[in-house]
């Protein structure tokens, strides 16, 4: 949902005058197909080491209510069908960085989680090419903005997924999954890293005003919502509990649809 939810928000951004809403439903149906390919892929990829995580042992193939070879044709069609909504009804640039995030989250991502817990910095990249493919959609071209919104997002995902990753801990060292940016797994030095780039969104926050894409009210509210990101995540640092963890994750969750919407209604 977030997926999508950033892509929309960033050809919002994008649309000059009258919001075409005929591409904005295109655009939403192509990015729902495409992140269902890249998930679904991933869940066939990982279908042994889901069945050994409480998180995951109910998933359609470890629990056995879907066949392989069913999830495999279910996933190439949507990928498929995913590229030629996006190539068709918006553009080519926009499928073209569909299938790459989807080929960077499946096939590169994926694999690499059990390698080592760079492969969280792989990952966030594409789930942080929503806004460019948006803003692509809006304008059929990729711009300085853009790129602005690819790095607010980069960011964001960081502590997100540690902070998951911290709670899930036990769970995913059950699979042999590296995530903890920390040889030493829950510890001051994993959470640091959690400090480190949630901080880095405050002074980033300002870059959608300083470039002129939206006004200083939003740039204000940015400002606040990186400040109160980074504070939960000192919290983690400090305590270095579940509960910090959790916290952390819960005001995640709630600062990137916050600050997409501020951007939005700044921008009207």
């Amino acid at each position: 949902m977030f997926v999508v939810l950033s892509a929309a928000f960033a050809y919002l951004l994008g649309a000059e005058g009258s919001i075409d809403w005929i591409r904005f439903f295109w655009l939403s149906a192509g990015g729902i197909l495409i992140t269902a390919s890249a998930n679904s892929l991933n869940e066939i990829y990982e279908r042994h080491t889901d069945a050994l995580m409480k998180r995951t042992h109910n998933r359609p193939l470890p629990a056995n209510r879907m066949q392989l070879k069913e999830a495999l044709v279910l996933s190439i069609l949507m990928g498929i069908s995913g590229f030629f909504v996006l190539v068709i009804k918006l553009n080519f640039l926009s499928a073209v960085l569909g299938i790459v995030a989807l080929i960077l989250y499946a096939f590169v991502y994926t694999p690499m989680k059990k390698v080592s817990y760079f492969s969280v910095h792989v990952g966030a990249v594409p789930g942080a090419m929503p806004p460019l493919i948006g803003w692509i959609a809006a304008r059929g071209e990729l711009g300085i903005p853009a790129l602005v919104l690819f790095l607010i997002q980069f960011l964001w995902q960081l502590p997100h997924f540690w902070a998951l990753a911290w709670m899930l801990d036990d769970d995913y060292s059950k699979a042999g999954f590296k995530l903890l940016p920390s040889p030493r797994g829950k510890s001051k030095a994993s959470a640091l890293h959690a400090v480190i780039y949630a901080s880095c969104l405050i002074p980033i926050g300002l870059l959608p005003y300083l470039i002129g894409l939206t006004g200083s009210t939003s740039a204000i509210i940015l400002t606040l919502s990186a400040i109160i990101y980074t504070w939960f995540s000192i919290r983690l640092y400090k305590n270095c509990t579940n509960t910090d963890a959790r916290n952390l994750m819960y005001a995640s969750i709630i600062y990137l649809p916050f600050v997409m919407l501020a951007l939005v209604l700044d921008k009207i």
